[in-house]
């Protein structure tokens, strides 16, 4: 059986709503944050780096969120659902774009603005260039959105469960204030039923 690591009070439960929006069977390893706030060693048995989320399923051991993603499309997603078919090459790059934007680009300027609220170390350089980097991507999501329901229209696709990580995580250190479209899609998206079952399941 499927079966996903899940690290408390971490992206991994993005992966568990993409589970359920799929209608999957799985079980969950829960591990609790040490007094540092880092994943415990106990992880490090799932996935050498010890980081989540990581998935077991038909023998192997798959780490990266998108990697993940990928993976749960192209084996679940029979009734394609949440994702284009590869024959449409313009929208299957469109999709592919979008799922990968959100571990590459978009992710950086929100770590480097949350990274020192956490430590206490401020940076000015580089605190003026996560704001100036937060306001680029924020603006270019909010545009790409526009008036739709979810990024790629009017279904939700894979690449929402990333970018909505990205948005809760602009939520929570303060960047969404001046974004109402943003805001009411962060609000659509995670209160669909499988979100709501993810985070039941997996306590955040």
């Amino acid at each position: 059986m499927l079966r996903v690591h899940h690290l408390r009070i971490g992206r991994s439960v993005f992966t568990v709503w993409l589970i359920e929006e799929l209608g999957l069977d799985y079980e969950l390893t829960i591990y609790d944050r040490n007094a540092q706030m880092r994943a415990p060693a106990e992880l490090r048995a799932a996935h050498p780096l010890g980081k989540s989320p990581v998935i077991e399923d038909q023998g192997m051991i798959i780490a990266e969120s998108g990697a993940i993603a990928s993976y749960l499309i192209d084996v679940y997603d029979r009734d394609g659902r949440f994702a284009p078919p590869k024959s449409d090459l313009k929208a299957w790059m469109r999709y592919t774009q979008w799922l990968h934007y959100t571990e590459a680009s978009a992710f950086l300027p929100l770590f480097l603005k949350l990274l020192p609220m956490r430590t206490q170390d401020q940076a000015p350089g580089i605190a003026a260039f996560a704001d100036g980097e937060i306001a680029l991507h924020l603006g270019y999501v909010s545009d790409q959105l526009g008036e739709q329901p979810y990024i790629l229209g009017e279904n939700l696709q894979a690449p929402d469960i990333g970018l909505v990580y990205i948005m809760s995580l602009a939520q929570r250190i303060g960047e969404l204030t001046n974004y109402p479209r943003l805001q009411a899609y962060l609000a659509r998206a995670t209160a669909r039923p499988a979100f709501q079952r993810a985070m039941a399941k997996t306590g955040g």
